[in-house]
């Protein structure tokens, strides 16, 4: 059964289409996964389903309740995660998730039940009344985590919750979201991260330069990608005209040059690799490194944009 329904949704600002027909539904107790770089135009989207922005044309409709009209009633439905904690320093943790609950409608005679709930779900009820100064980078994440389910939402949205964490945090996080689906909680995660959107996704889109590209649950988009691999060649200089060289080659669908390495999608990276070896040393260069991975939603993201996720 369906949850949430975003038809058609665009949002310009100025000359430049943030999201630009962006249409996808999300089912009631899943984790949908909105995959894409920086500027594909997942944070606008996310602002449009939330009512923070106001669409220029289409319709967002969280379980019955339309965004453009029924705003207050689907606001109440849903929790957001956003990417900066929206924390008080000064004040401990049970004193910020009291305030959220109060905005979001938590009764007076609920709001310490709620509060003792939600810090047990993400890991923090030993440090309650601790001040959020002290608390780490990855600590105030899970608070914020906390925050966005305080008024025990039937949507929650996460948007890159665990960008510029520690790895310990960022696994708390990815568990903490994978127990969400017993408490009959739906989520929209999205990440740039690929490996994150396939540990937890059921179903994904894949969205750049806001649009929606690719839609389904992982086996799906994997099959779409099935035939290709991506291949990583890490270089000791870049030269000018590697990328036209690259290109040329057979079997060789689509090629970036970032950071020092040449990042290719092939068809048969047997075929492809001392081809692109030569190319690579009759341009003066070297190779330093090569890495072979198996079709996954990276390679498929770039063949599908020509763009690596993290661009």
């Amino acid at each position: 059964m369906t949850l949430l329904e975003v038809k058609e949704l665009k949002k310009a600002f100025g000359s430049r289409n943030a999201v630009n027909g962006a249409s996808f539904s999300v089912r009631r107790g899943e984790v949908f996964g909105l995959l894409g770089p920086n500027g594909a135009g997942k944070s606008t989207t996310i602002a449009l389903i939330c009512g923070v922005l106001k669409a220029n044309s289409g319709e967002v409709v969280v379980d019955g309740f339309r965004v453009g009209i029924d705003g207050a009633n689907a606001k109440k439905l849903t929790g957001i995660v956003p990417q900066e904690p929206a924390l008080y320093p000064t004040l401990s943790a049970k004193a910020n998730l009291r305030f959220w609950g109060t905005i979001n409608g938590v009764t007076a005679d609920e709001l310490d039940d709620a509060v003792n709930r939600v810090l047990q779900v993400v890991g923090l009820a030993d440090r309650a009344d601790e001040k959020v100064a002290k608390f780490s980078g990855g600590m105030k994440r899970r608070l914020n985590i906390a925050a966005g389910l305080i008024h025990s939402p039937k949507l929650l949205i996460m948007d890159e919750p665990t960008v510029g964490i520690d790895p310990q945090s960022r696994n708390h996080i990815l568990e903490t979201v994978k127990n969400l689906k017993d408490r009959d909680i739906t989520v929209i995660y999205t990440s740039h991260y690929v490996e994150e959107v396939e540990y937890l996704c059921d179903r994904v889109a894949i969205m750049d330069n806001g649009e929606i590209i690719s839609e389904g649950t992982l086996p799906e988009l994997l099959e779409q990608g099935s035939q290709f691999q991506e291949l990583t060649i890490s270089v000791n200089t870049v030269p000018d005209d590697i990328e036209g060289a690259i290109r040329a080659l057979s079997h060789v669908e689509e090629v970036i040059v970032q950071d020092g390495q040449l990042k290719l999608v092939t068809s048969n990276a047997e075929k492809v690799l001392p081809l692109a070896s030569a190319a690579i040393f009759e341009l003066g260069a070297a190779v330093s490194e090569i890495k072979i991975k198996k079709p996954n939603l990276e390679s498929l993201f770039l063949k599908l944009t020509g763009k690596a996720l993290r661009d």
